[in-house]
């Protein structure tokens, strides 16, 4: 069974840097690729990036493209999601989530088997 927790969001001022966290509690953390994701309010939610089950595979949204990176540590049974020069845009709830399909970069949400609860990532001066 896979249980996400999202964990590093808060408050930062544009251009700023902020890194999420995406612990997994359960054990079969390696087998799955992972994705992130986030939603503002009244919207629809977004694909940001995914990465493979061994982390040698990335794909991300054009929006965060050179902006944000995503990494993991299967040893730690976690996955990050280190953003820069943040903008108001990027204001949203982040998810976390797990795809059985270890190889699958995907950005449709319903490819995704296991989600996390969100962390809120606000940018503001």
């Amino acid at each position: 069974q896979v249980h996400l927790v999202e964990s590093g969001g808060g408050l930062v001022q544009p251009g700023g840097s902020l890194k999420l966290s995406c612990e997994d509690s359960g054990r079969t953390f390696s087998s799955y690729a992972m994705g992130w994701f986030r939603q503002a309010p009244g919207e629809e939610r977004e694909f940001v990036g995914a990465i493979t089950w061994n982390g040698r595979d990335t794909s991300y949204a054009d929006s965060v493209k050179e902006r944000f990176t995503i990494s993991r540590d299967n040893a730690k049974n976690t996955v990050y999601l280190q953003m820069g020069s943040l903008k108001a845009e990027d204001t949203a709830v982040y998810y976390c989530a797990a795809n059985r399909k270890y190889y699958d970069l995907t950005h449709y949400t319903w490819e995704y088997d296991y989600w996390g609860q969100g962390t809120q990532v606000t940018v503001s001066s």
